[in-house]
């Protein structure tokens, strides 16, 4: 019944023009804030580690109005599955960043890191229309949409691989065809696959697969976000290229650099950065955990 309801919903939003589509994610996000104490929780605590220099009014503004983003994103998705190549080029706003994209890879290998920022659907969409594209992928929980969901984001062109050692041998097989590689940056990874570095001043465990596949061939990393745009008007691609530290045999300076890639784009654009998420829910051994209520 679950997974009914769900794939109805997904159709009625990619029914929706693309600006009334956004407007309802918008109000559902505003009402979620009211209604949802531990997703308010959670966002302010990440603010507040995040921005301390700003006031509880500022993080408070800046929190409503990333989960009415963040649901915007969510509303927005089985829209942009629906859509051609052509509408999704006529959507992005013009900006010189895309030179640094058609520049990556002097045979077109390249790694695109996509935070959660912005339009991380839009982005994963549109970056496989210019390039062969072979990202990561992660099943979602409920496992019936499983099909449904892989089949849409790869409509362009994209290659969905798994997060198996399967997965990883098929991200470094495309970087040797010259290929590009998608991935998203500030996902905790799992087990020991990540290592501490410095998010916004605070311990984050970070993912080493991005580091370790870029050192391999000395593949140029960018990292993108597509900005949403208000009313519908489509997107606008920011983007920022990592420095050498990149390519850093040590782990923790190479995720470092990842971090602080990640963090410059997010201070551009907080308002569109999944606060909700807990990025910082893995931490070193014997720090507090920082979503900890009080007793």
């Amino acid at each position: 019944m679950a997974a009914l309801l769900a794939r109805l919903l997904l159709r009625l939003f990619g029914l929706l023009p693309l600006r009334i589509n956004q407007a309802v994610g918008g109000a559902l996000g505003a009402l979620i804030w009211l209604l949802s104490p531990k997703l308010r929780r959670i966002t302010l605590t990440n603010l507040a580690l995040c921005f301390p220099e700003s006031d509880p009014a500022w993080r408070r503004r800046t929190g409503r109005r990333s989960l009415i983003e963040s649901t915007r994103a969510l509303t927005e998705a089985p829209w942009l599955w629906r859509q051609t190549p052509e509408t999704l080029h006529g959507l992005l706003h013009p900006s010189d960043d895309l030179k640094l994209l058609h520049s990556a890879g002097q045979h077109g290998e390249a790694i695109l890191a996509t935070p959660h920022l912005g339009s991380w659907e839009f982005a994963g969409l549109y970056l496989a229309t210019l390039r062969p594209t072979t990202a990561l992928y992660r099943p979602p929980r409920m496992q019936a949409l499983d099909g449904l969901i892989r089949t849409a984001r790869a409509h362009t062109g994209s290659r969905l691989v798994p997060t198996t050692p399967t997965g990883l041998r098929a991200l470094r097989q495309a970087l040797a065809r010259g290929e590009a590689v998608g991935l998203l940056p500030d996902q905790t990874p799992k087990g020991g696959g990540g290592v501490f570095a410095p998010f916004f001043g605070h311990p984050a465990y970070t993912m080493r697969l991005l580091s370790n596949l870029a050192r391999r061939e000395h593949t140029p990393v960018v990292l993108v976000y597509f900005e949403r745009l208000p009313r519908g008007q489509g997107f606008r691609l920011h983007s920022t290229a990592t420095a050498d530290a990149i390519y850093n045999a040590n782990p923790a300076s190479a995720a470092a650099e990842l971090n602080r890639c990640v963090e410059s784009l997010i201070r551009q654009c907080p308002e569109q950065y999944l606060w909700s998420y807990r990025r910082f829910n893995r931490y070193p051994p014997g720090a507090p955990d920082p979503y900890a209520t009080p007793s």
